[in-house]
């Protein structure tokens, strides 16, 4: 049946979460290298098919943790655009006043439980949050994104030792574009696959193709049906392909003109553009339109961060530091 099977409704929900993705990393990468945003960026253009489809799968009470790269997954959760626009700009409108920057949007409303600079961070606070749903006896899933690169650091085995022996309601999915920074997965992974190592904590390996958002989204709802019946997590390894550099205004030295090509022919946006209309679930003018009202949304999203006022300067620590309410001071 194809995407016919999913009707039209959710085909043109993950059209437009996509679009709406790609517009904002594609603004955001132009103003940033305007000079408009200061710290660095770093986007997922090319991968947004898998958080897409991995937050179409899971409920509005689940929870997710993030990457360094993940405006798409908060946008894909539920995120609100100007929100995180204004904290990529510094605002006190942003989704952390401001304070946090791109690697560290945060809203607990749509169970975002925030990105990460730390590479693998947000991989324990995964298992933390199952675990809390655990103890609390609620249905509650956590998937945590992580990239290829986290899958070597000691908190990724940790967290999913710790989650298999408590049999946690999480999620484990890898985005694996391919690069760690500049260095390509194959030069430091002695298997084919990452999901492979699921069998090290006898716990279920999904490989999926990262570029087709119906089948991330399958796999998902299948590891989050097993997560909610008490049955353990499960690991997920999306393949899909970073199309910037690591970060705006990298070279990219490091990746073939003939891989880029080979991978951009697969790029999720046109492929479920294609899908779309080889099946008439809609009309080409309707999908423009989409793209249209995405452009408007992240437009108007761009003039709300700039008319938004700096944090003061008075506010620089407030919600940066516990405070002991029986002391005047921070110690």
């Amino acid at each position: 049946m194809g995407i016919k099977q999913y009707g039209k409704e959710m085909a043109l929900e993950c059209y437009q979460k996509m679009s709406k993705i790609r517009q904002f990393e594609l603004k955001a990468a132009e103003l940033f290298m305007q000079g408009e945003m200061a710290g660095n960026i770093h986007t997922c253009v090319g991968q947004e098919a898998s958080a897409v489809g991995a937050c179409m799968a899971l409920q509005k009470t689940d929870f997710i943790t993030a990457t360094h790269r993940g405006h798409g997954q908060c946008l894909a959760k539920g995120g609100k655009a100007d929100l995180m626009m204004a904290e990529l700009f510094g605002r006190v409108t942003g989704y952390c006043k401001g304070k946090g920057g791109s690697m560290h949007i945060v809203d607990i409303g749509v169970g975002m439980l925030g990105a990460n600079g730390i590479v693998g961070a947000g991989i324990p606070i995964a298992a933390g949050s199952a675990l809390a749903s655990k103890i609390q006896k609620t249905d509650e899933v956590t998937l945590v994104f992580f990239g290829d690169a986290a899958s070597n650091q000691g908190t990724f085995h940790e967290a999913i030792n710790m989650a298999s022996a408590w049999n946690l309601p999480c999620i484990f999915l890898c985005e694996n574009n391919q690069y760690g920074v500049s260095v390509c997965i194959d030069r430091v992974c002695n298997v084919e696959n990452i999901a492979d190592r699921a069998c090290a904590y006898n716990i279920p390996g999904k490989v999926v193709d990262g570029n087709d958002v119906f089948a991330v989204y399958e796999v998902v709802k299948e590891a989050a049906e097993r997560a909610r019946k008490g049955d353990g997590p499960t690991l997920i390894e999306a393949k899909t392909f970073r199309q910037r550099g690591h970060y705006e205004g990298d070279p990219q030295m490091y990746k073939t003109p003939e891989e880029i090509e080979e991978w951009n022919k697969r790029d999720p946006l046109p492929r479920i553009r294609t899908e779309i209309l080889k099946a008439r679930l809609a009309k080409k003018s309707e999908l423009d339109s989409i793209d249209a009202l995405a452009s408007k949304e992240i437009e108007e999203a761009v003039e709300f961060a700039k008319n938004s006022p700096y944090p003061e300067v008075q506010d620089l620590t407030t919600e940066v530091y516990a405070v002991d309410n029986e002391r005047s001071v921070i110690r």
